[in-house]
Formats: C-alpha cells, sequence, structure tokens
C-alpha cells in the first residue's frame, strides 16, 4: 500500500504553476530586454552623433567665409552619421559662424548642432516613442592668423 505524503501531493499540485509563472515571467524579460537595447541604442548613437558635430564644427572651422563653412560642416556632419551607421528618420545641423567674421588676431569660434531622430519603432514597446531625438553641439576654435576674403 503506497501513501501519499504531504510532499507528494505539494509536487504534484506545483507542476502547473511552473507554466503560469513562465507566461508572467517570459514578458517581462522580453520587455526588460527590449528596454536594454533602446538604451543601448540611444547611448551609442548619441555619442556618433557627438562625433558627427565635432566633425562639422572642425571642418566649418577651416572655412573663410560663411556660405562655405555651412555647406562644409553640412557635408561633414552627413558624412560622418553615413560613415559611422547611423540612419536619421531626420536629420537636422544649425551652424553658428559668427566667429569667422572676428578680425585677424582675434579668437573666434564656430559651433555646429547636429539634431537626428533615432528611429525606435522597431522594438515594438509599449509606450516607445517611433524615434527619439537626439541633439548635439560642438565648438572649433578659428585660427586666429587666417587670411580673411573680403
Amino acid at each position: 500500500m503506497h501513501t501519499t505524503t504531504h510532499w507528494d501531493r505539494r509536487l504534484r499540485s506545483d507542476a502547473g504553476s511552473a507554466a503560469i509563472e513562465t507566461a508572467i515571467i517570459l514578458p517581462l524579460l522580453i520587455m526588460f530586454l527590449c528596454l536594454a537595447i533602446a538604451g543601448g541604442r540611444i547611448v551609442t548613437s548619441g555619442a556618433k552623433i557627438d562625433s558627427a558635430a565635432q566633425d562639422a564644427a572642425r571642418e566649418a572651422s577651416i572655412h573663410r567665409t560663411a556660405g562655405s563653412a555651412q555647406s562644409a560642416a553640412q557635408a561633414a556632419a552627413a558624412e560622418s552619421l553615413s560613415d559611422q551607421g547611423i540612419a536619421c528618420a531626420s536629420t537636422s545641423v544649425r551652424i553658428d559662424t559668427g566667429g569667422l567674421s572676428v578680425p585677424v588676431g582675434q579668437v573666434g569660434t564656430v559651433s555646429v548642432t547636429v539634431m537626428c531622430s533615432v528611429h525606435l519603432s522597431d522594438l515594438l514597446l509599449p509606450g516607445v516613442p517611433g524615434t527619439r531625438r537626439l541633439v548635439s553641439t560642438a565648438t572649433s576654435v578659428v585660427d586666429q592668423y587666417r587670411e580673411q576674403s573680403d
């Protein structure tokens, strides 16, 4: 005669609860993983956008006219983002070329602000926006002994 002990009954009654626990925990783990991926994407994209702004500011600072500095900064930012594999939903580059007009012998600066909307919609997380707008500004010193063109 086999008698059922308390532990035997307890083990049999817990058999279905493992499936329920998995059904509750698994979606939470997947959501946590997607949030970690989104955070990583935002951090790495932010660093790459910082680099693009620095490249654009450096490029703008070596030009003598505001027009050529603006076009050079736009091109440098676009090339830097492309080289780093950043595909922005929208991109904007603003340049402050006021430092190019300071008199020769004085220090001027050129500032560039790069705005990029990074895609997050592919993560399919509820409450996460489809894109996240990242902004970075960099400043570069203009050579104080440069020649100015008129």
